[in-house]
């Protein structure tokens, strides 16, 4: 009911505004036709009135109104909106005014038979087109009085960084919108042609290095980021400038909003540390991944998870025949199931509840739908939990992925891709070592299988559950102090729907046994990224907001590598996909070993016996750390 009381009342505007509109040109049109005889006759209204022109005019004056309104009607005039009047709204305006006049003049002299001056239909067309375009001009003029400067002490004083069709787009929101609280003082873009030249009346300054400085001179409060073709290392290098000046920043939404019109004052949103670490937008072959995703039973284990949960969104628009979510989580199944219902309501989908420990609920599962493609991302993956949890690291990382694998090769899925960490290289935790054996299962499994084994391994995603960059966020906003376990302390970083993008692809290029190696970028310094996060939030590190360093905890390492000393590294078609060669693994011994430790669980050994057989499986895991310091750009 409140619906549709709304909607009545804006038809009732609509219609009000249109009417005024057209009372006004119907005013303009008549007053036009008695100026162009006015001007045509020396500005003398007693020549005028002697010439008998104005009689015909005023004779003709009924069907010149409507024939002029039909036009403008027409050309839907009266349906634009003023205050975002532009070049397209002139155009239309004088074409209108043109044909107009054109007809109005034909049936004048032909079909109603009254004469006018030879320059009258010029002086009409000229003076009805400049008023029609001045009252609109004057319609914006005083919007952005009311809107831009009615609240001078309010007003945010900005600089906008970008001078391209994004900051156009921006500054002429921040000048008319209702919802500005932005009042742009200076403009910087690199562009050496554009320095000292106006858009839209403000001034382009400098380039980003001016920014410190053109920040100081205009007194500014807030920098609007607009250059969202700029590349990743341009747009982190022009972010870590405007941090100097101590102004809150704000950047345009995405290209693709911006290629659909949606960029305006309510969508500018703050700058988050995904900005800082986000890169180039990842590539992938669409075909490639259809081409073995489309028409068939995909199951994603975990499927309710950071990882496990995009890989169902991304798995559900590329046309599966069916898309099975399976997660020992209820909650999280739920609200993957309700997002994919609302988002593809035509997508066949399984969501069930059950553990991949369950050696016999896989077993029903896969006898039941029978997948063909296999994503396995359920793991227990938090560190220090695992270390004080071995016993459960192992059941669900290593048997769980057993399990899954078997099953997969008993009722003959076609691929089978393990979620694997960079964690799992030379590991000094549970957690690490159990997704190193999870390789070496998978890669013994697929030796002997027609079905295609392969594991993608990556670092951090940003996000994702649990991660440091949730946390950080919470701390900041109580106030601190945000934690650090060490100084020098290093990740990679990746968004999660870049990582499962990746994951599509590697799945397209695996033939058997891979281990894919995703390319993280540059290493982050996780020190660097707190602070960057802490002046992001318009705070200042260890004088608003303190740094605490607790100190390394159990199974962590500082530098996390992505190879095995043994493996190679072989590319792809994808400059951001790498293949490491496989290890040589005996499964008659490594079967034997998975025999022992499973006893080992059933009889609730210590936590120092499981990790004894665990370097027996994985020579290289280690409590102390092997890696080296990796080179930072």
């Amino acid at each position: 009911m409140n619906e549709r009381k709304l909607t009545s009342s804006i038809d009732k505007a609509m219609i009000i505004r249109i009417i005024c509109i057209i009372i006004l040109d119907v005013v303009l049109i008549n007053l036009v036709s008695f100026l162009a005889l006015y001007i045509r006759f020396d500005f003398s209204y007693h020549n005028l009135e002697t010439s008998g022109f104005l009689e015909g005019v005023i004779k003709y004056a009924p069907f010149n109104t409507v024939f002029t309104v039909l036009i403008f009607v027409a050309f839907r005039l009266y349906t634009s909106l003023w205050e975002f009047v532009g070049i397209s709204e002139m155009i239309r305006i004088g074409i209108a005014v043109a044909i107009s006049t054109a007809i109005n003049y034909f049936l004048m002299i032909f079909a109603f038979d009254i004469s006018v001056p030879r320059s009258y239909p010029l002086f009409s067309c000229l003076l009805l087109g400049l008023f029609m375009a001045a009252e609109r001009v004057v319609y914006r003029v005083l919007r952005r009085i009311r809107y831009g400067r009615g609240s001078r002490d309010t007003m945010r004083r900005t600089l906008l960084v970008g001078a391209g069709r994004a900051g156009a787009m921006v500054l002429k929101d921040c000048q008319t919108s209702e919802y500005s609280i932005n009042k742009v003082v200076c403009v910087a873009d690199d562009d050496p042609l554009k320095r000292g030249q106006y858009l839209m009346g403000v001034k382009i300054g400098g380039n980003r290095y001016s920014i410190p400085m053109l920040a100081k001179k205009y007194k500014v409060q807030e920098i609007i980021l607009a250059v969202p073709t700029a590349h990743a290392e341009d747009r982190r290098e022009i972010i870590k400038i405007c941090q100097e000046t101590g102004c809150k920043l704000r950047t345009i939404p995405a290209m693709v909003q911006l290629a659909s019109g949606a960029v305006d004052v309510k969508t500018i949103r703050d700058v988050d540390v995904e900005d800082l670490l986000g890169r180039d937008p990842v590539e992938i072959n669409i075909e490639d991944i259809l081409g073995y995703i489309e028409d068939k039973t995909v199951l994603v284990t975990g499927g309710g998870g950071s990882i496990g949960s995009e890989l169902s969104r991304q798995v559900a628009a590329h046309n599966p025949k069916r898309l099975i979510i399976f997660d020992i989580y209820e909650n999280n199944a739920y609200h993957i199931q309700q997002e994919l219902k609302d988002s593809h309501p035509e997508l066949d989908m399984k969501v069930l509840v059950g553990s991949v420990r369950d050696k016999a609920r896989v077993e029903e599962l896969f006898e039941t739908y029978r997948p063909e493609i296999v994503y396995h991302a359920a793991a227990h993956k938090h560190v220090p939990l695992m270390e004080e949890s071995p016993h459960e690291a192992i059941k669900n990382n290593v048997f769980g992925t057993l399990n899954v694998a078997e099953a997969a090769d008993k009722y003959g899925s076609e691929r089978f891709v393990l979620i694997s960490t960079d964690k799992a290289v030379n590991p000094t935790s549970m957690m690490g070592a159990t997704k190193r054996v999870c390789e070496m299962i998978i890669q013994t499994v697929n030796a002997r299988s027609k079905t295609v084994f392969a594991a993608v391994r990556f670092g951090n995603v940003l996000g994702s559950n649990g991660s440091v960059i949730p946390l950080f966020k919470k701390q900041i906003e109580a106030g601190g102090p945000v934690t650090v376990t060490h100084r020098d302390i290093i990740r990679y970083f990746m968004t999660i729907p870049e990582a499962v993008s990746l994951i599509l692809q590697a799945g397209a290029y695996a033939a058997g046994g891979e281990i894919f190696v995703l390319d993280m970028g540059d290493p982050v310094r996780i020190d660097d990224l707190a602070r960057n996060m802490i002046r992001l939030s318009g705070f200042e590190p260890d004088v608003d907001i303190e740094v605490v360093y607790t100190g390394l905890r159990p199974g962590e390492k500082l530098y996390e590598e992505l190879l095995l000393n043994e493996e190679g590294l072989g590319k792809t078609a994808n400059e951001l996909i790498y293949i490491g060669k496989p290890v040589s693994i005996d499964e008659a011994w490594l079967a034997e070993r998975l025999k022992d430790m499973r006893e080992t669980l059933g009889r609730g050994a210590p936590r120092d016996e499981l990790r004894a057989q665990m370097h027996v499986i994985v020579p290289e895991f280690s409590e102390t750390p092997k890696a080296k310091k990796p080179e930072q750009k």
